[in-house]
Order: structure tokens, then sequence, then C-alpha cells
């Protein structure tokens, strides 16, 4: 009895070892007939063991089943189709989906995959930190480049090659991810570890860290990328020295109009003053009328050179922030008229026709009267030099907007489009060649601008060679926009001298911000 079964065994075992074969070959056959490059994969012939082994328990269990509800000769071949077919089609639509299906890889595989593919890859070096700042893992496309002048990072290598001052701002940073922030970017200096003699000993480098974070959000990597910024960082600087240098062209240039100023009024004081006393004759008459033109020939040259001197002095108040405007209420009708009376022979002497067409009911306005004067003169003078014989000039007055619109039109030479954009800057004339013809330094439009800026207004220019200029001002009627305090002077705060205009001021306290180095300045005692 023993013998049958151990015998029995031994057949039904080799039984399932020949259909198990059978099943692998004929699923081989098939699967390498339908999948695309002829591959046949063990997830596959895996699915179709399992589904030949339950359909040859099915080919039982289903006609035993149907039997019992029908005939025996029925329930048989109607079992076997049902069995045979749920195989087919559970064979073809397991493989499908398998085949549709991405192959799962354990995550850890992933995670690793990703590491090395962003060390490989990515620009620049990566650094790998732990949650204290030390480097465990380097790599990066630039690795080669970067650790030819730099020392082994692993460990506290990389702290110990970053510049004294800037090692607080790494910590800083690494500190801020421990705080919950998930990304934080400081720049550093980093030391050569050879210097050549062309080589800075300190290279400038940007370093963005993003940190990874465990289920709890514990800080438990640091992913560091550093990029060379040394050229990003030379080009500031050599705009910050150019910038400083412009700067300090302007004081020198504020500096000067300012000494040469005063030291022309002293002298110019006593040649009116001397050639007055020569043309009234106090100490003696002239013995003829060529004396007498002489004397109102030097009379008239003073003038003007103190004209120019004065206009030098309002310039250099302006840009030094030192022109104090008065405000006061007037009629610019007044102001208009004096200006007429004033130019008016000079006009009328070159043959120009000068006219004033001002808004009734114009009423008074607030500003600073000798200022608005002081702009009328500037603009008709030029108007009258710049125009010729037969031309004419007229100042229109109107309100607008709560502006006062003041506006100088004339019939003379014009100005070309290419040089609008120049006028208004000092020593800046049309005519700028050896053999101009018309005489002044440039400073006029220069310092109607400022006065106008003074009032918080604006200022245009219209105009078309050969057919005349338009010059246009608009001043808030009522005096808002003016500039009528100086901010207060702190002792211990340093300054410049002279004092520059409040906004360059500002200008440069956001830049000396940002310089390490800033220029010497000089403290009020």
């Amino acid at each position: 009895m023993t013998v049958l079964t151990g015998c029995s065994v031994r057949v039904l075992s080799d039984i399932s070892v020949g259909a198990a074969a059978f099943v692998d070959r004929v699923g081989r056959s098939w699967l390498s007939r339908t999948s695309g490059d002829g591959e046949v994969r063990g997830q596959e012939l895996a699915i179709l063991r399992r589904l030949a082994l339950a359909s040859s328990v099915a080919l039982f269990a289903v006609p035993a089943g149907l039997s019992l509800v029908t005939s025996p000769a029925v329930a048989l071949p109607a079992g076997v189709a049902t069995v045979c077919a749920a195989f087919l089609f559970s064979a073809v639509g397991s493989i499908a989906l398998s085949r549709q299906r991405p192959a799962l890889r354990p995550a850890e595989a992933v995670i690793v995959e990703h590491r090395d593919l962003m060390l490989e890859s990515a620009f620049g070096l990566v650094l790998l930190l732990d949650p204290q700042g030390n480097v465990t893992t380097v790599g990066g496309r630039d690795r080669t480049e970067f650790l030819s002048w730099m020392r082994d990072p692993t460990g506290r290598g990389f702290v110990e090659q970053i510049h004294v001052s800037d090692r607080i701002v790494f910590l800083q940073a690494v500190d801020v991810l421990r705080q919950g922030r998930d990304a934080h970017g400081a720049d550093l200096r980093l030391e050569r570890s050879a210097v050549a003699s062309s080589d800075e000993q300190f290279v400038h480098v940007r370093m963005e860290l993003t940190a990874r974070r465990d289920g709890e959000g514990r800080l438990t990597a640091i992913v560091s990328q550093l990029r060379d910024i040394s050229q990003d960082q030379q080009l500031r600087e050599d705009a910050a020295r150019k910038a400083a240098e412009a700067e300090s062209a302007n004081d020198a240039k504020s500096r000067f109009l300012a000494a040469v100023s005063h030291e022309l009024r002293t002298p110019l004081n006593a040649i009116l003053g001397f050639s007055d006393i020569l043309s009234g004759e106090y100490f003696g008459k002239l013995e003829n009328d060529r004396q007498r033109e002489y004397v109102g020939l030097i009379r008239q040259s003073g003038a003007h050179l103190l004209s120019v001197v004065n206009t030098m002095l309002d310039m250099s108040k302006i840009e030094a922030g030192r022109y104090e405007l008065l405000l006061e209420s007037f009629a610019i009708e007044d102001t208009i008229a004096t200006c007429e009376a004033m130019l008016g022979l000079q006009a009328k002497e070159k043959g120009l026709t000068l006219t004033s067409r001002i808004q009734r009911g114009l009423g008074e306005i607030v500003a600073d009267q000798r200022a608005i004067q002081q702009i009328l003169i500037n603009l008709v003078g030029n108007a009258i030099k710049f125009t010729d014989a037969g031309g004419a000039i007229t100042i229109d007055a109107a309100l607008a907007d709560g502006m006062l619109k003041l506006s100088i039109g004339d019939t003379g030479i014009g100005i070309a489009s290419e040089r609008l954009a120049s006028l208004g800057q000092p020593f800046v004339q049309i005519q700028n060649d050896y053999t101009r013809r018309y005489a002044g330094t440039g400073l006029g439009l220069s310092l109607v601008k400022g006065l106008v800026g003074l009032h918080g207004g604006n200022f245009s220019i219209a105009s078309a060679p050969g057919e005349g200029t338009v010059i246009t001002i608009l001043i808030p009627f009522d005096g808002s926009g003016a500039v009528t305090m100086q901010q207060p002077v702190d002792a211990n705060r340093p300054v410049d001298f002279p004092p520059r205009l409040k906004h360059t001021v500002e200008i440069d306290e956001g830049r000396n911000k940002e310089l390490m180095n800033g220029p010497a300045k000089a403290k009020i005692a």
C-alpha cells in the first residue's frame, strides 16, 4: 500500500512538472510573438503560470458544479468552454495591463538614482551637508573646475575655506533652514588653495541651500549649489567705482564754481564801483567823449560779468541744496510787466516785437517772486539772443488744473530735435563750435530748470530748426510743491562739502550701505 502511494505521488509530481514546462514553453512562444521587442519578461510568464494553475483546478470544479443543475452531457463541454474562455481573456488582459503599467522599483532605488543624477548633472558645485553644515558628498557638473583651486571640502573643510567675515553668513543660512525655511541663499568668498600672480586670493560664489526633511519635518540634510559670481562682483565694483568717480567730479565742479564765483565778486564790485565814480565825474570831468565811452563799456562789461557770476553762484546753491525759496503771494502780471520793462529796450534795439498775453482774472500766485522773475528774464533773454531782426517774442500766462502755465515763444533759429535732450545741462549751448555767433555760458536754461524743480514744477521745450522755440513751464499755483525747508543738521553725522541736493544724499546713503569701504567723510565740529 505504501509503495502504491509513493508511486502515485511521483506520478503526480512528474505530471505537474511536465505541465509547468509545457505552460512555460507555450507561454514563451506566445509572449515572444506578441511583444514588440521579442523579449519575454519574467513577470508576464509568472502571470501565465498562475492563470494556468487556476484554470486546471477550474476544469474539474466548474463542470462538476454545472452537473448539479444540468445533465453531465451539457455540463462537461459548457464548463470546459467557460474555463478556457476565462483563461484566454484573463491572460490577454493581465499581460496588456502589465505592459502598460511602468515597472515598479523600490523607493530607495529611485531616491538613490535621483540623487546620483543631481550630483552628476546639476550645474556648478553641489554639496550635500548634514544639519550641522558639514559636507558629506561632493558633486555637480563643474566640480572639477571648482576642486582645481579648492581644498577637499568634505567634513569641516568647506567652512575652513570660507572668508572669516563670511563664515557667520554661512552659519546663519544653515540656521535659517533649521528654523523651518525650505530654501535660502548667501554670497560667500572662498579662499584659493594656491594663488597665482594674476588671481585674486578669494573667489566670490553664490550659494543656494535647500532643506531636506523627514516625515516629522526635522532637518535631515541640506543640498547646496555653488555658482562662481566673480565676474558679476567685478562688474558691480566697477560700476560703483565709476559712479563714485563721476560723483566726485561733479562735486569738484560745484566746489570750483563756488570758489571762482566768490573770488570774482570782490574785484567785480570794485570795477563796477570805480566805473560808476568815473562815469559820474565825481573827482573831475573826463576830457573827451571817447573816455566816457570807454568807462561806459567797462561798466557794461562788469555788469555782464557780474550777472554771469551770480548765475554761477545760483547754480552752485541749487546743486548744493542751499538755494532757499522765499514763498510769497504776488501778481504774476506785475512780474511779467517788470520783465518786459527790463528787456523791452533790448528787443526794440534788435528789431524784435515783445508782447505778453495773460489770462483774465489770474489773480495772485504763491512762489518765490525773485526766482520767477529770474526764470522769465533768462528765457526772454535767450529768445531775444536767438531771434533775428523782424521776429516776435510772446509771453503767455494762464491757469490750468491748479498749475501756473508760463509759455515763452519766439520765431528764432529753433533747435534740432537731436539737441533738445542736451539743452538744460550746464554749459550746453545750441552752437558750441569755435565760431559761434551767440555769446553766453550755457547756464541759463540749467538755472531755469533748477528753479522750476525747486518749485515742484515741470519744464518742456518744443522747437524745430528755422521755426522758432516754445518753452513751457508748469508751477503749482499755490506753492504746494516748493522745497521750503532744509533738513536739520546733525552734528555727529558725516557730511560732504559742499552739501548736495536731498535726493542725491539719499542715493549716496543707500550706496554707502552696499559698499564695504566708502569714501572718507568730514564731520561737522
